[in-house]
């Protein structure tokens, strides 16, 4: 099949590879003047890093560099996955700097792509299926100010934090950060030397987890296991963890007690004032946000400070000064407002009725296994859920889909898809307190999803793997077989390729 992939991060890159190997004609759209999605340069913001060590952030058959730190720079993800898409050979799929400006499916179920290369005019071309790869990190949400209009233009700044890329930029100034996430902890810390003032403002102050509880023990050996994940509750329970959420919820209270106690001492929250509300049982409703190295240190010395449960009302100019007016009535200096509040993900280049036939009307993305787009033929989704192991659970994906193209994964009746689809969202909902990322927010349940698409291509990792996985941090390598098993299996029947998706 001749197949269109929009988006060059670790979806995209991943998606293209398989398909492409198992005999597809590939061509990839990337927006940008390099691979990496969120990781581009383009988005590189100053003490950016994952969150994730690199034994567990990685592709199955590709680990990263061993000179590299345990939790890699922003650079040098991107630098790995520019080796991955050299290593494989996947460059010449990939069109740089070609941002898609329109995807329509004609009647006989074909796509035609319109893109536009940099520097020249629209053009089109028509493919067989279409992926889209473009991410839930895809177009920066900032809030529309009261007064912002009056604080550009007297000098000041407004931005995303993905969009704050120049540590000189912020020298002598005062920087507020919106947020309490990961991203804006890393620009608080990240700028703060520079800065002549820091201030972070947080509608709600979050659980963060040290990258090492109590400074000795790796928090990978804690939410990064299956163990990890029983100890909060899945769409359904399974094994231990009906255990876990039954008669044996008493110890589970009690080991999550017990980090939530050595949590807030280790980082001494309560002396800050930075104590999260409720238990540390709600961390599971986020992205699971670790601490940045140094934030709670620099604000003990005061060099970075926290107002907490508001939020900016107006930015006003006074005397030639610029300045944030906070809900609570306290007015604070303020040249430049980064704002880590998030993302939105759009597919602009869909026409609107096909974009309410995969959205509900909250905006969620009904899409069944985070992939398929229930009733819209030659349509997949890939990266559409936020992972603790992102590349893992894209690569997944990616052999899910051509496990699907291939004709080898029975799926449910449409019915039951989108029951199954309606389930989720619900899910999500509650557990997540509305904050679910229009459908998308998996974590802590990474391997949950992971284990559903393996389950779906009848490529299970066996109990002996999952015992070690219950105690042990998830390898991405000990599932590289997973490509080789599925190829095996539809090298036997070649002329099945193609059929199910052009049914």
């Amino acid at each position: 099949m001749k197949i269109a992939i929009i988006g060059a991060g670790f979806a995209g890159l991943t998606t293209a590879r398989h398909l492409r190997d198992f005999g597809h004609d590939v061509t990839v759209f990337e927006k940008v003047h390099d691979v990496g999605g969120v990781w581009s340069t383009t988005r590189l913001y100053p003490g950016v890093s994952t969150q994730n060590g690199k034994d567990t952030y990685c592709l199955s058959d590709f680990p990263m560099p061993k000179p590299y730190p345990e939790w890699p720079s922003g650079r040098q993800v991107q630098a790995y996955l520019n080796a991955y898409a050299d290593q494989f050979r996947l460059k010449p799929l990939i069109r740089l700097s070609t941002p898609v400006t329109h995807a329509a499916q004609g009647s006989d179920g074909r796509w035609t792509v319109t893109f536009q290369p940099q520097g020249q005019s629209e053009q089109s071309e028509s493919f067989d299926f279409l992926t889209i790869c473009n991410g839930i990190f895809s177009a920066p949400a900032v809030p529309d100010f009261p007064g912002a209009g009056e604080f550009k233009a007297a000098g000041g700044t407004i931005c995303h934090s993905s969009e704050f890329l120049d540590l000189d930029q912020a020298r002598g100034k005062h920087v507020v950060v919106i947020g309490y996430g990961k991203s804006s902890c890393d620009v608080a810390v990240g700028l703060v030397e520079a800065a002549a003032s820091m201030t972070v403002v947080a509608r709600e102050l979050i659980w963060k987890m040290p990258r090492k509880l109590g400074g000795v023990l790796n928090y990978k050996y804690l939410f990064l296991t299956r163990m990890g994940e029983g100890l909060f509750p899945y769409i359904r329970l399974q094994g231990v963890e009906k255990f876990l959420h039954g008669a044996g919820k008493p110890v589970r209270n009690s080991m999550l007690g017990s980090m939530q106690s050595v949590i807030t001492k280790q980082l001494k929250l309560k002396k800050l004032g930075a104590l999260p509300r409720g238990s540390f049982e709600r961390i599971a409703r986020s992205t699971v946000s670790l601490v940045t190295d140094g934030f709670f240190d620099l604000v003990a010395k005061g060099r970075i400070v926290i107002k907490r449960d508001t939020a900016i009302d107006q930015l006003i100019v006074e005397g030639g000064r610029r300045f944030a007016l906070l809900k609570t009535g306290e007015k604070i200096p303020a040249d430049i407002v980064i704002c880590g509040t998030g993302w939105r993900q759009e597919v602009p280049f869909l026409d609107a009725d096909l974009q309410a036939r995969i959205m509900d009307d909250r905006g969620n993305f009904r899409l069944y296994r985070c992939i398929l787009p229930t009733g819209v033929k030659n349509l997949a989704f890939n990266g559409y859920n936020s992972s603790f192991f992102s590349p893992l659970s894209a690569e997944m994906g990616a052999l899910w889909i051509a496990s699907l193209l291939g004709g080898a994964l029975p799926l449910p009746p449409e019915a039951e898809q989108r029951a199954a689809t309606d389930r989720r969202l619900r899910w999500m909902e509650e557990r997540t307190e509305g904050k679910h990322a229009r459908g998308t927010n998996i974590i802590p349940f990474s391997m949950h999803q992971i284990d559903e698409l393996l389950e779906d291509m009848g490529l299970g990792i066996g109990p002996v793997q999952r015992f070690i996985e219950w105690q042990m941090p998830v390898k991405p390598g000990r599932y590289a077989r997973v490509a080789r098993d599925l190829h095996r299996r539809l090298d036997k029947a070649p002329g099945a390729m193609g059929k199910a998706a052009l049914a």
